[in-house]
């Protein structure tokens, strides 16, 4: 389904004149956003245009399929001073690069307002820069625990309980791995943030301008080091990322998967049998005297500084994020909402069983280290721990904070 989206170079939802304004004409607005196969965009799109009666039309412009790829895309027309992109889709890793390079408009007080109203307060965080809002939030991600029931009687609380219990499933010959993301991309970065954050600690400080690595990252480096030296890892953890994970979990080897809600319904059509035995739970944490603070994903939704059409472009992405659009979001495309008043509604909760321990693991959530230098960080990360079999955590961390600290600063060359 991907493929096909990656197909389409440009799709036109419009209603009535589909000028550039010129005259007096209806603006046309270039929305660029990711590839969403079930139309659930193109719907809201079509939908919001022919609700401002004139104001606007909106005209999706598919980025690639990559993260990597979709920034390329928007920072090279960004920085040539493009002013031929209008909304631009962001990855929620992305607003203090784009707004200290001066290529978002900040929303005005009255319209920031309207959008914090009732947005899950982690995600307003990944489009805050400097106590500034530059980005709404569109959809949100986060991982839990998926456990197979016949298995795993009571699903683990913390790391600690989740590898003594794999270790005696295999000791009893069962299926005992515990499935998460062990290769050397943006999920180890994820795997690494959320563990720190749920050890009590974090990567940056609050500015993004310092390391605040400490003693909740020795016990993230120790707990990652313990999952690789045992039995519970799999074979191919240090090559594994979100979908080796979903397969293997659905071959019947594991016993535990660290993932995205995505892998419910994969399981539903792929392999009933096991989807009948699955179970979700929180994700197990660090430090039992608190939560998992698990990294929070999604998209967040900006004005681009250099739009002829700033107005036009915050209306209509407040009309883009409204809720009958979030809940389409979430049923069609499997992306969970960003308005808390979304997962009161009992529709929503009929058609996703696990709301409830989603939004527990959204309200909890984490961020990754907000950072003008984050994907520089990022790679760092990655590059330093992974493979996971590698790491010695007393000498890892001085090694790590110094790595991170260059990438701030701009000093050396990334990996």
């Amino acid at each position: 389904m991907v493929a096909l989206a990656l197909g389409i170079a440009m799709i036109t939802v419009s209603c009535g004149s589909n000028t550039t304004g010129a005259g007096g004409g209806t603006p046309t607005l270039a929305w660029y956003i990711f590839p969403e196969p079930s139309g659930a965009f193109a719907s809201a799109a079509s939908e919001c245009s022919k609700a401002s009666n004139g104001e606007y039309n909106i005209q999706m412009h598919i980025l690639p399929a990559a993260a990597d790829g979709q920034r390329q895309e928007m920072v090279r027309r960004l920085a040539a001073g493009d002013t031929a992109l209008d909304i631009l889709g962001l990855d929620v890793t992305w607003t203090a690069e784009f707004a200290e390079a001066g290529w978002l408009a900040p929303w005005p007080d009255q319209l920031a307002s309207q959008v914090r109203n009732g947005t899950l307060p982690t995600m307003i965080k990944t489009g805050t820069w400097k106590n500034k809002l530059y980005s709404a939030p569109f959809n949100t991600n986060t991982q839990v625990l998926w456990y197979r029931k016949s298995l795993v009687p009571n699903p683990p609380k913390t790391w600690a309980e989740m590898l003594d219990q794999a270790k005696q499933l295999a000791s009893q010959g069962k299926p005992h791995y515990i499935e998460i993301q062990g290769a050397q991309y943006e999920g180890f970065t994820v795997w690494f943030n959320t563990m720190v954050a749920s050890a009590g600690g974090s990567v940056v400080s609050p500015s993004g301008q310092k390391v605040t690595l400490g003693q909740p990252a020795l016990k993230a480096l120790q707990i990652m080091s313990d999952l690789a030296h045992s039995p519970a890892a799999d074979p191919s953890l240090s090559n594994q990322m979100e979908d080796q994970n979903r397969l293997a979990f659905e071959s019947g080897v594991a016993a535990f998967e660290l993932n995205y809600p995505f892998v419910y319904p994969s399981a539903k059509a792929d392999v009933p049998k096991i989807y009948k035995d699955m179970g979700w739970a929180p994700y197990p944490t660090v430090d039992p005297s608190q939560p998992s603070h698990v990294t929070i994903g999604g998209i967040d939704l900006a004005v681009s500084s250099l739009s002829r059409y700033k107005k036009q472009s915050f209306d209509a992405i407040q009309c883009l994020r409204q809720d009958k659009n979030q809940v389409r979001n979430a049923v069609k495309g499997g992306l969970p909402p960003v308005s808390e008043a979304v997962y009161k509604d009992k529709s929503f909760q009929k058609t996703y069983p696990a709301w409830k321990t989603i939004l527990q693991s959204l309200q909890n959530a984490s961020v990754r280290p907000l950072t003008p230098a984050y994907q520089s960080v990022s790679l760092q990360i990655a590059y330093s721990l992974s493979p996971p079999s590698t790491i010695v955590p007393s000498s890892d961390l001085p090694i790590l904070k110094t790595r991170i600290q260059d990438a701030i600063d701009s000093k050396g060359l990334v990996p």
